[in-house]
């Protein structure tokens, strides 16, 4: 196992483009750490220059206190699984796996070893003799972890390994690989922009924005404390609803929004339904309201009507509240009249 620690790095590609703007960011011996954010925030950047892949601007990489900000990408102790599994189309998944080991002279009796349980431990065994081209998307994917098991490495990093899946073998791999996490004990630094594989698989989740760290915490803490408009309005499936008021913004989850008067204090909002997806497990309306348009999210309402001119409920301890520039401060004592102020006007 090992730490991950970057300090002050930043990265331009030309005096114009500014990708990673002095992030410091320690990564905890042993955890999942997820790295999230939208396309173009900087994620990947800074994944591959942990990896060595790619030369900070400034700043510095240490592994194991160890500054490895210009050693080679074979001498980092890391092993980077990327989208695409990046395999040997004519080779078997054992070769592929053994490949590396091959390299580097390992005797062929330990290099079978090591291979056998490379592949036990993504359930590979009985595909070992089988090439890419014979093989699930979800079973390339694996190969492409035993190949990274092998090597042994302090760290696994891991570039939106699952983008390429559908979405049931999207689920099932999260669950092989936060089951290899648990096995093996090592450090995890996963980048996706997917919120769903980042509160179920992480045990850290650092939330970037524009180059920037916006927040770091547990899933829970980024979940239930969002520190900013924008992480409250990324995380969540929906996201919160971030709502203008007086010199600011409140923001509620879509599943503490009420669709019947409730009986906690709350502030009713005249609401028009603009919309209504059906998931099964879920229902999900929209509305237009008086601070903007709003999702509220229920157990599933398969028949159940709703008036397209209503009222929704926004309980006052679900608002959570955030200062003119986004940042979340205390709830005011008069937020309710400052709510109700803004809706009646």
């Amino acid at each position: 196992m090992s730490t991950v620690q970057v300090e002050r790095l930043v990265k331009d590609f030309d005096d114009a483009t500014h990708v990673l703007k002095g992030i410091d960011l320690t990564v905890r011996d042993g955890s999942f750490t997820i790295l999230l954010g939208p396309s173009g925030c900087g994620k990947s950047t800074l994944l591959r220059i942990v990896a060595g892949l790619e030369r900070p601007t400034a700043g510095r990489v240490l592994i194991d206190g160890v500054d490895v900000t210009d050693a080679e990408p074979s001498e980092r102790q890391v092993a980077m699984v990327f989208q695409n599994y990046a395999l040997y189309p004519h080779m078997s998944a054992f070769e592929n796996v053994e490949y590396g080991l091959k390299v580097k002279r390992v005797p062929k009796a330990e290099r079978r070893e090591m291979v056998e349980h490379a592949l036990e431990l993504v359930d590979l065994a009985d595909q070992a003799k089988k090439r890419p081209s014979e093989m699930s998307g979800g079973q390339r994917q694996r190969v492409a972890l035993a190949r990274a098991i092998v090597k042994r490495p302090g760290v696994y990093l891991m570039d939106e390994p699952l983008s390429n899946l559908d979405a049931k073998l999207r689920g099932q791999m999260r669950e092989s690989i936060s089951r290899l996490h648990d096995e093996l004990g090592s450090t995890f630094l996963y980048v996706t922009h997917d919120q769903v594989e980042a509160m179920s698989m992480g045990t850290d989740i650092v939330l970037l924005h524009e180059g920037s760290i916006a927040q770091e915490g547990t899933p829970r803490e980024i979940y239930q404390e969002p520190a900013s408009t924008y992480a409250a309005g990324f995380i969540g499936a929906p996201p919160a609803n971030v709502l203008g008021i007086e010199d600011g913004f409140i923001a509620v989850r879509p599943e503490y929004i009420a669709l019947t008067e409730p009986e906690v204090p709350a502030v009713a909002l005249p609401a028009t339904l603009t919309a209504r997806e059906q998931l099964g497990d879920s229902t999900i309306h929209s509305f237009a309201t008086p601070l903007g348009d709003v999702r509220a999210k229920t157990p599933c309402l398969w028949d159940a009507e709703c008036a397209a001119n209503t009222r929704i409920f926004l309980p006052l301890s679900a608002l959570m509240c955030f200062d003119a520039q986004g940042k979340r401060v205390a709830p005011p004592e008069n937020l309710e009249r400052l709510v109700r102020a803004r809706v009646a006007a």
